[in-house]
């Protein structure tokens, strides 16, 4: 089946980078186990626990394959076509997103909880903004989608002003900028907003959730170190080569940064990991993702059984997982609420199957649209088209 599914060519081969896949396949696996808390075995329960780490590996995996798609225009002379790269992002992004939309507005069946957001809030991917997390979650996870969105619509802009007069002090203080931006702003909110609340009061973490968590302008750390790694690729390749002749330090230096974020976020409400954690995590984060995009490092080659296929259907994974458990559960009770193994294996193959189902059935199709548009060959797909958007 899994050969049917994407012959073709629609995987590449020499461009497809297994590292990546695997980083990317790790991603959507964590966050699927955090957000099906209460339905998974009790040993899995550290995973499930830290698997909201997941979309910051995502957003840095988008930030360095995106900033590399905009800087080598930048660095072969051929510049910024604003309307053709908001045009494949909307090839990319939109058809599987509004059809789970519609879903959940025609179907209520469909909805994994309750309450949720008015439909203005998803079209304009504002939902991060002014989701009232103490009512509506339904959906609630396309937050991370609108940071993306925000991130697509605006870093083109920026690579765009920098490259006229392009100096490396001005792409420094732009990235030193917003980084002391998401410091300044979730100190403020943490100190000065919800810590008057009372930690233990009821409000306490839907008010982090909504004024600290989700807002695009708090959650930039995994994006900047992405775009970080993507200018070092692009012009300062020296840099590139020689920090990678030991990437297997590098590899073990984001291992044991890792570690450290994970002993941070032990307290994941605490104040050291809202105000400083994230940055730690994204370089930590960007340091795994560096020795996983090149094919010098033990990790750029690594191929792992399963990874590129979970990989490509990460995205529709995403749109669709908690749905599709949720589904299970009002179909399939007794098998759900036993949170044994066969639990496990009925998600893996309802949420493969449906994801599969989405990618054959509109992923791929727009795709092959896009690609036609632009007169290429499907076959000449690269890294980018499947290694992104993140969650």
């Amino acid at each position: 089946m899994t050969a049917n599914l994407f012959s073709n060519n629609r995987l590449p081969g020499p461009n497809r980078l297994p590292g990546l896949d695997t980083l990317r396949a790790l991603a959507i696996i964590v966050v699927m186990a955090f957000h099906l808390d209460g339905l998974l075995p009790d040993i899995v329960g550290p995973v499930e626990r830290y698997g909201w780490m997941g979309v910051d590996l995502f957003f840095v995996l988008s930030g360095y394959l995106i900033g590399s798609q905009l800087l080598k225009g930048v660095r072969d002379g051929r510049g910024i076509s604003l309307l053709d790269f908001y045009r494949k992002r909307a090839y990319r992004i939109l058809p599987a997103y509004l059809v789970v939309l519609a879903l959940y507005v025609f179907w209520p069946l469909w909805r994994e909880a309750p309450g949720i957001s008015p439909l203005w809030q998803f079209l304009t991917f504002t939902e991060n903004f002014f989701v009232d997390y103490s009512v509506n979650h339904a959906f609630s996870h396309v937050w991370s989608l609108c940071v993306e969105e925000h991130f697509y619509l605006l870093l083109p802009l920026i690579v765009l002003v920098l490259s006229r007069r392009a100096a490396a002090w001005k792409t420094i203080t732009v990235l030193a900028f917003f980084v002391a931006l998401g410091l300044a702003i979730r100190s403020y909110e943490y100190f000065h907003v919800l810590l008057p609340m009372g930690r233990d009061s009821d409000d306490f973490s839907v008010r982090y959730i909504e004024r600290i968590y989700y807002p695009t302008y708090t959650r930039l750390d995994g994006l900047l170190a992405g775009v970080a790694l993507a200018l070092m690729r692009i012009f300062r390749p020296g840099w590139w080569s020689a920090i990678l002749k030991r990437a297997n330090w590098l590899l073990g230096g984001g291992i044991a940064l890792m570690a450290l974020t994970l002993w941070i976020f032990a307290d994941r409400l605490g104040p050291t990991g809202t105000v400083i954690g994230f940055p730690l995590m994204a370089i930590a984060l960007a340091m795994l993702v560096m020795a996983a995009a090149d094919r010098r490092s033990w990790f750029g080659r690594v191929r792992i059984p399963g990874a590129r296929l979970v990989a490509t259907l990460a995205y529709s994974l995403y749109l669709t997982h908690k749905e599709i458990a949720h589904l299970d559960v009002l179909w399939l009770p007794k098998v759900m609420d036993a949170r044994d193994w066969k639990t496990v294996g009925v998600l893996v193959v309802s949420c493969l199957a449906a994801a599969a189902l989405f990618y054959v059935t509109i992923e791929r199709p727009f795709l092959a649209l896009r690609d036609r548009r632009e007169g290429r060959a499907v076959a000449n797909l690269d890294q980018e088209a499947l290694i992104e958007p993140a969650l």
